[in-house]
């Protein structure tokens, strides 16, 4: 018995202590990256990050922007200029009056507001349809409303080429109305009312809104549009902003479909006017008009490039 008393009694206060020691040194290492903190610290991998950053952005930004710019400095140039091998980086004699020429000749002032005309209904007609629907679809549940949003996304698996012919057929003869919307905004508005793929990105966005607010709103009498007007889509500004890109920019660049459905040369958009005016233009003239048609849609992308992520990226409110 006196053996068991005398026995030292074993202590576990070493452990704690232990910990504590070794989370310092976790702390100083940090997250594993490809290259290590304390290399970079040193002269040499500060100079090979920043040098190998600066290539980097250099090289795709040439890779982005020299397009740009070869369209842009090859409308100054003459047209035996642009045919020369090896081409000229720089206009030898550079001509700045060929847009003027091709703003009066081209006629590109009516076509761009024709353009103008047709993107502004289209976006529009479609922000109105696709936050009604996505707002349906994520906050009031239909029933069925999973299926109906699988059915809409499935119409981003179809080419656009095969719905060209049933398209076609209905803005020439709308069933019901019979209604020919030939020559008409209406045949560039209705088809791009509904987009599956922005109907997806508003309802996601509108998932991550708290229903704690619409169901205080409810409890204070409003109804579903008082909810979607005063709640909903002044919390959406992000995502309502990449939708309005993607709606004014595909209008603006879309070629086949309203080559179909406006015929009339007065009623054409730019960029199907300058196709068929393009065999009639020196080749800097029509190079002149590109650019001229560009500017508008260049402009509201660096106007609005932000809202692109912080509408793709936004994943809730913020304070």
């Amino acid at each position: 018995m006196s053996n068991v008393l005398d026995r030292p009694v074993r202590t576990t206060h070493a452990r704690p202590a232990v910990r504590r020691a070794r989370s310092p040194r976790r702390a100083e290492t940090g997250p594993r990256t490809l290259v290590s903190p304390h290399s970079l610290r040193t002269r040499r991998g500060r100079v090979v990050y920043w040098t190998v950053l600066t290539l980097t952005v250099v090289v795709f930004t040439l890779v982005f922007v020299f397009p740009l710019y070869w369209m842009v400095t090859g409308a100054m140039k003459s047209s035996g200029e642009l045919v020369r091998m090896p081409p000229s980086v720089f206009p030898e004699h550079p001509h700045p009056g060929v847009y003027e020429k091709a703003w009066q000749q081209m006629d590109l002032g009516r076509y761009l507001l024709n353009t103008f005309i047709y993107a502004l209904g289209a976006w529009l007609i479609q922000v109105a349809v696709d936050v009604c629907a996505a707002f349906a679809l994520s906050k009031l549940r239909p029933i069925f409303g999973n299926v109906v949003l699988g059915g809409m996304l499935l119409t981003l698996m179809i080419p656009p080429t095969v719905l060209l012919l049933p398209a076609y057929l209905t803005v020439r003869d709308l069933p019901i109305l019979h209604l020919n919307l030939l020559n008409t905004p209406w045949a560039i508005w209705l088809p791009a009312a509904a987009n599956g793929f922005n109907i997806f990105l508003l309802k996601r966005f509108f998932d991550s809104i708290p229903s704690e607010l619409l169901e205080a709103a409810a409890i204070d009498g409003a109804s579903a549009p008082r909810m979607l007007w005063s709640i909903i889509l002044p919390v959406s500004r992000p995502i309502l902003g990449v939708v309005s890109i993607f709606a004014v920019v595909n209008v603006w660049k879309d070629f086949v479909w309203p080559l179909l459905v406006m015929p009339d040369t007065n009623r054409m958009p730019v960029s199907v006017a300058i196709s068929q005016l393009s065999q009639e233009m020196p080749q800097n003239v029509l190079i002149a008009a590109l650019v001229i048609a560009s500017i508008p849609a260049v402009v509201v992308f660096f106007v609005f490039q932000r809202n692109i992520m912080a509408g793709l990226t936004a994943g809730g409110l913020k304070g």
